[in-house]
């Protein structure tokens, strides 16, 4: 069948740029709350555009970049229509990747695919990303909502982005700056974060829960417990590399995400060098307790797919560790020994090494977790 005569034949094949048009309008009041001087030409340009000159400051700039998504948990907030939040999530996973190395962040985009755009929708999703760059100092410079009808569902979509920072040359943190008698300090996690919610939805979706039911352990319904957003560390890591009696015995950091606790330590830690993660040390949050007794697994068996409780983890020098924990527990992040690097033969045991193509040190995770309610310095 012909279309109508003065019918736009874009918008009959699903796709309406209208209200694309009007999403931008909706979210460019947060995204400019996000641009400081170094931010030109605004809004809805075909690229940001970023004033490099301060880089001129540095003796040797390195510019250090990351990319990545929030994976499955967007199917969570689609099943609850709360959108609000994903945005933040997305920041985590790809600015706090940026700081592991000692780099300050200056600017993001983000790209968002849809089956059909809503644009209260996306301006929820952005809010959220502009929200989560306002709180680590990043620029948000640009982005793309993409509309793809007959790939995507009209209520699904997924969502991405790009960050770039700068770093010294001389003040790189890495496995070559770390020491054997370092100790490692974990940051508390604010709950799940965005990693292993495929293994979530299996569980709640086995166990017949709809997300808007309430939990009784958990002290609210499904979705809003398991939409917690991801916990920001760049600002407080800036502050703490920033501060002249701490900052040069900070050796490496590590953001645990994808493979756990144990796996990415061990990209951060030299060849030769082990740690024993004590589990005794703290107990994780609820939520990781709920779900795995849903699931019928032991906390242990979870150890490659959550964070239990840790979100960072930062390798420093045993003389400035207490002064490092007090200062992030300033910021507001419960933070705690739980293992200190060795060199040479190593126990007997399974640890883990070479995660994520990173031949690096061997860690594992040693003794029993804390009891919940435990006031361990880690209880989250």
């Amino acid at each position: 069948m012909a279309s109508a005569p003065h019918e736009n034949p874009y918008s009959a094949a699903g796709v309406d740029t209208a209200a694309g048009d009007l999403a931008v309008e909706l979210m460019k009041s947060a995204v400019r709350r996000t641009h400081g001087p170094e931010v030109l030409g605004g809004v809805g340009g075909f690229a940001g555009l970023f004033d490099a000159s301060a880089l001129r400051d540095y003796a040797r700039p390195l510019l250090a970049t990351s990319t990545d998504g929030v994976g499955t948990k967007v199917a969570i907030a689609q099943a609850i229509d709360k959108h609000d939040t994903i945005g933040e999530d997305l920041v985590g996973m790809v600015v706090d990747d940026i700081v592991v190395v000692g780099a300050r962040p200056l600017f993001m985009t983000d790209y968002i695919a849809c089956g059909k755009v809503v644009p209260p929708r996306i301006a929820d999703i952005v809010a959220g990303i502009a929200r989560g760059c306002a709180m680590t100092g990043t620029a948000l410079v640009g982005g793309e909502t993409a509309e793809h009808p007959g790939l995507l569902g009209i209520d699904d979509y997924d969502v991405a982005g790009a960050a770039t920072g700068v770093v010294e040359a001389d003040r790189v943190l890495g496995a070559d700056r770390v020491r054997a008698g370092d100790v490692v300090l974990a940051l508390a996690s604010s709950g799940l974060h965005s990693n292993g919610y495929s293994l979530v939805r299996h569980i709640i979706t086995g166990a017949g829960i709809a997300y808007g039911a309430a939990s009784a352990e958990l002290g609210s319904t499904w979705g809003e417990a398991l939409l917690e957003p991801t916990r920001l560390y760049t600002s407080p890591l800036l502050r703490l590399l920033d501060d002249a009696a701490v900052g040069s015995g900070i050796h490496s950091l590590s953001h645990v995400t994808g493979g756990g606790i144990a796996a990415n330590l061990a990209r951060v830690l030299p060849q030769q060098s082990w740690v024993d993660v004590d589990r005794s040390t703290w107990s994780p949050a609820p939520v990781f307790r709920v779900l795995a007794d849903m699931g019928g697994l032991e906390l242990t068996a979870t150890e490659g797919t959550w964070n239990l409780g840790i979100g960072f983890l930062a390798v420093v020098s045993p003389e400035i560790a207490d002064a490092a924990t007090a200062a992030l527990q300033a910021d507001g992040i419960a933070t705690w020994q739980v293992g200190v690097v060795r060199e040479g033969a190593r126990p007997e045991g399974e640890y883990e090494q070479g995660a994520k193509g990173v031949d690096g040190g061997a860690v594992r995770l040693v003794g029993t977790y804390a009891d919940a309610g435990h006031p361990a310095n880690g209880a989250v």
